[in-house]
């Protein structure tokens, strides 16, 4: 079985994929404590660094160009240093960027987190500041969006939405994109944390198990209640496929042909941070499906690809090395 997972990361190599959704700049402001502020009873720090992630959407980008796929991403950013910083991120990695539209009237979606440290203390985070516009896209950059979507769709081997709430796939990018997805059988793929049932017609879906009893109104304090929702998820959607992640209980996939594929975590070592674990199971999976691998042996790599960045810090990236290295 290892052999035939080596495979899949040989075969996944060059893959034309589009990711396209909340593009997010996760920056992590880190400070030294120097003494108490005199203007109010709170930490004054010095700023020693500060770093840009591509959180979001953006990671599912991030780890799909790590994993050795040849990238085009497309969203919206402001005219801002998280804009910059996110394109330089996923230029670096190779990403093809043309489809990134920049908004001078709304910020690039931003999640700063302020970490807080001494010379005799562990560093940790004291606040986190969120910023984004809550306003609709306006028409002309969906107009946009979707002209480049026109051009681009035709070269691609698989599609992931990635869909964090924040109104990048709108009603009229979701339509055209399934459309021609499913005319010209090209796998696609979703992560939707607030709105599942809105993606109807889509091949593939991911969710996490409390995602999963969010959308079918019920809570899963069983396994056969976790049976039932995913089942009926995939009936409702009439999906090909639906992955949910469970943590430490690892992944089940429900298949539309019936059947159901339990998958351990595939490493049982100490979990750091399963910040952003989800985006690489995702980028795993579309990969593999880009390069036609059947549905349970794809989702049996992203199990792996996940477990390794759970035990990373922060959002975290997967290499095809890494990879190969794990299923040996």
């Amino acid at each position: 079985m290892k052999s035939d997972l080596l495979d899949v990361i040989e075969q996944m190599q060059g893959k034309r994929v589009l990711v396209i959704g909340d593009m997010v700049a996760d920056v992590y402001l880190h400070g030294t404590i120097s003494r108490i502020s005199r203007e109010a009873p709170v930490l004054v720090l010095e700023q020693a660094d500060e770093e840009i992630i591509a959180g979001g959407a953006a990671n599912v980008v991030h780890n799909a160009a790590t994993l050795g796929g040849k990238v085009f991403a497309v969203g919206l950013l402001g005219l801002d240093n998280a804009g910059r910083g996110l394109k330089e991120i996923l230029e670096a990695k190779g990403v093809n960027t043309a489809g990134f539209f920049c908004d001078e009237k709304r910020p690039t979606i931003t999640k700063t987190r302020i970490i807080a440290g001494g010379r005799a203390t562990v560093s940790q985070q004291i606040v986190r500041i969120d910023k984004e516009s809550k306003m609709p896209m306006i028409p002309a950059f969906e107009a946009n969006i979707m002209q480049y979507l026109e051009s681009i769709l035709p070269q691609v081997q698989g599609v992931v939405l990635s869909d964090y709430g924040s109104g990048t796939l709108t009603d009229s990018i979701k339509a055209m994109i399934l459309y021609h997805c499913a005319k010209n059988s090209i796998p696609t793929m979703v992560d939707s944390r607030y709105d599942i049932l809105s993606f109807k017609g889509i091949d593939f879906i991911k969710q996490n198990d409390g995602e999963l009893a969010a959308a079918m109104g019920f809570k899963l304090t069983t396994e056969e209640l976790l049976y039932e929702a995913g089942t009926k998820l995939l009936h409702q959607m009439e999906a090909k496929g639906v992955l949910i992640t469970r943590g430490e209980k690892g992944m089940v996939l429900f298949e539309n042909n019936g059947a159901i594929h339990d998958i351990p975590v595939s490493d049982k070592s100490e979990v750091y941070d399963v910040s952003g674990a989800g985006d690489t199971c995702v980028a795993t999976m579309i990969l593999a499906l880009a390069a036609g691998v059947e549905p349970a042996l794809a989702a049996e790599l992203s199990n792996f690809a996940s477990g390794i960045a759970v035990r990373k810090l922060g959002t975290a990236t997967v290499s095809a090395s890494e990879l190969m290295k794990l299923v040996k």
